[in-house]
């Protein structure tokens, strides 16, 4: 019911996922990520307890192999998912059920996975990663041009309705994290929500509180003063 993408950044060490489906609310129980910890994402028929036995497990140092063997073992229920996970080192493990919807299956790239299942075929998940190899930009924008080449090339074959985009960098909470629950154009939406963040919210998480950081800054002038410099900047197209 579901294609998507993960990824990371070998210079930032950013990790980001997206998602894109004919299903409601797909970003609430699909894609998981942390930073410095990695990036997990359950499909097909979705098991959320993947990812809440999952990241605390990748949060101590396991390689994705090992864990997706060891969730997959413990699950009556496996040929019926779709489980890929990348972690903050790269490192990356995928599987398809024998059971899930034709058509099924997954790619891999250098930090980079791709997965999907009830699908228009395989040009669905080989377009979303050659777009993402071939894109430049922000981690949000190559990941939206990514689920966009997978749309293109027929996406769910069923329709569309859902799609979410979740980016992290250092902190366990995301520097980014949107959805479109239920929406006729859910990428359409993703990638207006996205420019909505790069107006304020953009320039106001980078002064939150964080691991490096564990009180963040709180003085409000400073931080508007940063904000009316960003939209300044965007306004005479620098930013």
């Amino acid at each position: 019911m579901t294609w998507s993408i993960l990824a990371r950044d070998p210079t930032t060490g950013a990790l980001g996922a997206a998602v894109a489906t004919r299903f409601f609310a797909v970003g609430a129980i699909c894609i998981h990520v942390e930073g410095g910890v990695g990036a997990l994402a359950t499909q097909a028929l979705i098991n959320p307890m993947y990812a809440v036995h999952g990241m605390p497990r990748l949060r101590l140092g396991e390689p994705p192999g090992h864990l997706s063997a060891a969730l997959l073992a413990a699950d009556a229920g496996r040929e019926h998912r779709q489980l890929h996970i990348l972690d903050a080192q790269g490192r990356i493990s995928q599987f398809t059920g024998s059971a899930c919807i034709t058509w099924a299956g997954h790619l891999a790239g250098h930090d980079v996975s791709v997965a999907g299942n009830m699908l228009a075929g395989p040009d669905v998940v080989a377009h979303t990663l050659a777009a993402w190899r071939a894109s430049t930009g922000t981690m949000a924008e190559r990941l939206l041009t990514a689920l966009e080449a997978g749309e293109a090339a027929g996406g769910d074959k069923r329709g569309k309705q859902s799609a979410a985009l979740k980016i992290c960098t250092n902190d366990p909470y995301p520097d980014l994290d949107i959805r479109a629950d239920d929406h006729p154009d859910p990428l359409a939406e993703l990638r207006r929500l996205h420019a909505v963040s790069r107006e304020r919210y953009a320039t106001f998480r980078t002064f939150l509180a964080g691991r490096d950081s564990p009180c963040g800054l709180y003085d409000r002038a400073e931080i508007d003063a940063a904000i009316a410099a960003a939209e300044a900047a965007t306004a005479k197209g620098l930013g």
